[in-house]
């Protein structure tokens, strides 16, 4: 699809606290409630980055084509509340809770909540045990960081580069991310920096200025998704690293424009949209006992300049 081929919705400010959609439309995927009345279904997201945003405008607008109320929270990257919302679920007995974590390392605490409750977890872009889960659509964050790290070991062509790391959040999608691209580097390839920005594009920036400011030498820089990746490139641009090659993750139709441009020299298209609507509808699929696969796999792609052009869409677009 081409560039002018994507159309964005504005992006909306994630709901706060508990809200209830009524889904209604047409009957997408042939699924139906294991019970009377319609399937109600939960999500709790982690935050409200686009990736966020898009992944829950796709749940809605699946939800609502196959006839699903949703009740949603956001978690807003803080693990005690994800474990909160878990709870307000629980309270209002969904027949399934579709996850997207903060933080793996509570994961155990949200199944257990729900499973005392006997209400499935299903989780977005991760995965664990899958005895103790509904299912999963899990993104290879390891895989899309090494896509990264294959990109740059073929731009180097051999040469002693050196690369910055800006990373996300710690504890869950951002390490995944940071390890197979950290571990996907050939040895000519030297990490120089590596800090955290938890996913805020001002946060980003300051980090970014630090870096280029104390290694005015770097070549490379890996950034966890694309919103920090522009604030990035603003700071190098300013501080004099504008030859500093910027590579991201996510795949958005801005992401795109600036690979054409130059801004960005790749980044690896995961779908949100492809992410939600295998969420939903495995979820009602497996809550039917249907023969799905129980941890599917969203399919990850590097872009750059050359293909821009056909990557997939990433986020619900108008009326979708």
């Amino acid at each position: 699809m081409s560039l002018t081929a994507h159309h964005r919705r504005t992006p909306v400010v994630l709901l706060v606290g508990i809200c209830l959609l009524l889904s209604g439309c047409g009957l997408e995927s042939g699924a139906r409630s294991a019970h009377d009345g319609p399937t109600v279904l939960g999500f709790v997201n982690g935050g409200s980055t686009e990736f966020h945003t898009c992944l829950r405008e796709s749940i809605e607008n699946t939800a609502r084509s196959n006839f699903a109320k949703l009740v949603t929270a956001d978690s807003h990257q803080d693990a005690a509340q994800e474990l909160a919302n878990i709870q307000a679920m629980i309270a209002r007995h969904v027949d399934a809770i579709i996850v997207q974590t903060v933080d793996t390392t509570v994961l155990k605490s949200d199944i257990d909540q729900a499973d005392k409750a006997h209400i499935p977890i299903f989780l977005t872009s991760v995965s664990a045990d899958p005895s103790d889960i509904l299912g999963a659509v899990v993104v290879d964050l390891k895989g899309v960081g090494k896509l990264d790290a294959e990109w740059i070991e073929d731009d180097a062509a051999g040469r002693e580069v050196r690369v910055a790391v800006i990373a996300g959040a710690p504890g869950a999608a951002s390490d995944l991310l940071v390890g197979g691209f950290t571990k996907g580097l050939p040895a000519n390839v030297k990490v120089v920096a590596n800090q955290p920005a938890m996913f805020v594009a001002a946060k980003a920036r300051t980090v970014a200025d630090g870096m280029i400011k104390a290694h005015p030498d770097l070549d490379y820089a890996f950034v966890a998704n694309e919103e920090m990746a522009f604030a990035a490139r603003k700071a190098f641009d300013a501080a004099g690293g504008k030859k500093v090659k910027i590579v991201t993750v996510n795949g958005t139709d801005e992401a795109l424009a600036a690979l054409k441009d130059g801004r960005f020299a790749a980044t690896v298209s995961n779908s949100a949209k492809d992410t939600g609507e295998l969420a939903v509808t495995n979820t009602i699929s497996l809550l039917r006992k249907e023969k799905v696969e129980k941890i599917a796999t969203t399919p990850a792609r590097l872009i750059t300049r050359s293909n821009a052009d056909t990557a997939p869409l990433y986020c619900p677009s108008d009326g979708s």
